[in-house]
């Protein structure tokens, strides 16, 4: 019998363990273990045989730190629940809010595939999806827009179904210390559980229940991005797709005497190099360039903040750049799915940010005491007018959050802080906190011109108690309403800011990823700048240019669109194994 060896580093690195990394042929390979999930799921069940490699050392990516909400017009989920939506209006949303920022056919192919991807998913994994009823599309007054939404999220799943992977899978960035599976649906009424207890308190207690007591009979319950991935996790430990995980993206080999298509890939694992050959081709989803500042200060702004992404820090565009190094075209590149977040202490992460800017009793200024946007608009809208003023020349050089004590008293903030819970010291001390007494005492310690910023305050007070904001229309829009207080009228985003004590945070400007990169077209297939198809390559999620432009129509926008080209990606891979011969 042969001596027993010590386990590898590429037998633990592979799903399943003890798998070796090696050079390997397959039919399609999927560079990237979030959405790309649901590409290499598609895959499967028609039949081809599929690896999935990752950069980090867990799977999930970006999504699996994301609220998990899915933007399915149309779907199956909606129809169930009698959303009353059609493709036809859906389609005339998505020509309003894209207004030509992107080419027709990519809106046109997303629609055309979701209620195949939602039917795949239900085969496919233990995800079941439900609509997030009245969670509004980002522009409901445009043509075709929702107020009711077309928002979807999956109901918190039992993680432990993963078994010995479970903690192969990417934390969030709202995990909290103990187990509360909160869905965004959620989020929304125990965000006002002092205001509106008959809602907060009973879904905060079912949760705390679901998570409590799942502990108890050896369940763990997550939901969001976590409980999303979880099951896509699941449906590949289930369908035996294999994953290498410390795999990074080197190259993509491609074949000159086939017309450069793409043949495989070579990967990086423990210091060596592993060939991959894809006889069907390649999905890049390896996030954006969320987490590369030189790319971001290139094709972005120089005045972002270095690392202040929320995305997955292994997104560094390996396959925006690998793409490129065989003639890919790209755009969009200087667009992200901004994200308008606490400023962080040092060492750490910005704090996420969501309802705090939608809740009456709060505005934002900038360094001149001015507000400058309408607080409660569609993180990326908020972000792109920053850069839009930077580029007019009217830059917001720091921006803070100011509130009064009831506010503090009424919702939770930062995700960690619960009403009436003090500002923890260590924010005072690290300089993105101040308080005082008065108004004026508070931009001194903001450090923002006090005449300017009492100027401000008295036209917002003013204002607030006539339930209006003639400057920006903030509560004008179903979305700006749906994270407002709706104990509070006429306005459910406005009220004067009165009695102190009064406090500001520091806020800085964030993302959830980038969203530019490779152009493809509406069967994800990869382009060349001529427009030309790269044969064998695809590219789909924050790795390919936004189907929508440098537009964000709704909540899970973003991972919906990655999980439906996911799916037409393999579609098109398969068929192309079919032996279809009517490429375009």
């Amino acid at each position: 019998m042969a001596p027993h060896s010590a386990t590898t580093k590429s037998e633990t690195s592979a799903i399943p363990a003890g798998l070796p990394v090696a050079d390997t042929t397959v039919d399609l390979l999927v560079v990237g273990s979030g959405t790309g999930m649901a590409a290499a799921l598609a895959a499967r069940e028609r039949g081809l045989s599929v690896l999935i490699v990752e950069k980090s050392s867990r799977v999930g990516g970006s999504t699996a730190r994301s609220g998990g909400a899915l933007w399915l017009p149309a779907s199956p989920v909606l129809r169930a629940a009698g959303a009353g939506d059609t493709p036809d209006r859906a389609a005339a949303y998505l020509d309003a809010v894209v207004a030509g920022s992107a080419p027709p056919p990519r809106s046109a192919g997303f629609l055309a595939h979701v209620a195949a991807t939602v039917d795949m998913l239900g085969r496919t994994t233990p995800l079941r999806l439900f609509w997030a009823r009245d969670y509004s599309d980002y522009h409901p007054e445009e043509p075709g827009g929702s107020a009711a939404g077309r928002t979807c999220e999956c109901h918190p799943l039992d993680t432990s179904i993963l078994g010995g992977y479970r903690t192969r899978l990417r934390p969030g960035v709202l995990e909290a210390g103990f187990s509360i599976p909160t869905t965004g649906a959620d989020y929304r009424w125990m965000n006002l559980v002092a205001r509106v207890p008959r809602k907060g308190i009973p879904t905060f207690a079912k949760r705390v229940a679901q998570g409590v007591g799942g502990r108890l009979l050896g369940r763990r319950y997550a939901a969001g991005g976590q409980g999303l991935m979880a099951g896509l996790f699941a449906g590949v430990l289930r369908a035996g797709i294999p994953v290498w995980t410390d795999t990074t993206l080197l190259r993509l080999v491609s074949s000159p005497a086939d017309g450069g298509r793409v043949t495989g890939a070579v990967v990086e694992h423990a210091g060596r190099e592993v060939t991959i050959t894809a006889r069907r081709g390649v999905v890049l989803a390896t996030g954006g360039f969320d987490h590369s500042m030189d790319m971001r200060w290139k094709f972005q702004s120089e005045s972002l903040g270095a690392n202040l992404s929320l995305g997955a820090e292994s997104n560094t565009g390996d396959g925006i750049r690998a793409g490129q190094e065989i003639g890919a075209g790209i755009a969009l590149m200087d667009q992200a799915w901004w994200f308008p977040a606490i400023a962080p202490l040092p060492g750490r992460a910005p704090a996420v940010m969501l309802a705090e800017r939608s809740l009456p009793g709060s505005l934002i200024v900038d360094q001149r005491g001015h507000r400058f946007a309408n607080e409660s608009a569609d993180y990326m809208s908020f972000g792109q007018r920053l850069l839009e003023l930077e580029r007019s020349g009217n830059a917001v050089e720091a921006m803070w959050i100011v509130f009064d004590q009831q506010y503090r008293n009424s919702y939770v903030f930062g995700a960690e802080l619960f009403p009436r819970m003090r500002i923890p010291q260590a924010w005072y001390d690290g300089g993105i906190a101040v308080r005082a007494d008065s108004l004026g005492e508070l931009g001194a310690r903001m450090g923002v011109p006090v005449p300017e910023f009492s100027q401000t305050m008295t036209r917002f007070n003013e204002n607030a108690s006539a339930g209006k904001d003639p400057d920006f229309g903030r509560g004008r829009s179903a979305y700006d309403r749906y994270y407002g207080d709706p104990t509070i009228r006429p306005n459910p985003n406005l009220r004067p800011l009165v009695n102190g004590p009064f406090y500001a945070v520091e806020m800085v400007l964030s993302d959830l990823g980038t969203c530019g990169g490779l152009k493809t077209d509406a069967r994800a297939r990869v382009l060349r700048e001529d427009g030309g198809v790269i044969a064998g390559l695809y590219a789909i999620g924050n790795t390919a240019a936004n189907a929508f432009g440098t537009t964000y129509p709704g909540a899970g926008a973003t991972i919906a669109q990655g999980l439906v080209y996911g799916y037409v990606a393999a579609l098109d891979a398969a068929l192309d194994a079919a032996g279809r011969d009517d490429r375009d």
